[in-house]
């Protein structure tokens, strides 16, 4: 029996990112100490900071959903080939083929043989 955590990460939207990066790159300001007055962890800002250097979309941004045309493959007559048995008893030798249609048949003809 499996048990799922819960999701426990919190989601800060991209104008608290804006607003915590901008504070970092104040004159004299700490990454650590804007990030501990927004009770956030460090390290997470230095993320928005390398992300907003890079000129990356933070993941609050990258997360919209795109709707998206759906494309069907156009459907296929199915090109099965016939099935194909060949029986041997010493120099004998029989060739049946059968039309891959009616597999379903082949199926109890076959068992019959078998019995």
């Amino acid at each position: 029996m499996t048990s799922e955590k819960p999701d426990t990460r919190r989601r800060y939207s991209a104008a608290l990112k804006a607003q915590v990066v901008a504070a970092c790159d104040e004159p004299g300001a700490s990454v650590a100490k804007v990030a501990m007055a927004h009770g956030i962890n460090a390290n997470v800002v230095h993320r928005w900071r390398r992300l907003a250097r890079e000129g990356k979309a933070t993941p609050a941004k990258a997360g919209k959903f795109i709707a998206l045309p759906l494309m069907v493959a156009p459907e296929t007559a199915p090109t099965c080939a016939d099935i194909r048995v060949e029986l041997r008893r010493g120099a004998f030798t029989m060739t049946i083929t059968w039309p891959s249609s009616v597999a379903a048949d082949f199926a109890v003809w076959a068992r019959e043989l078998l019995r």
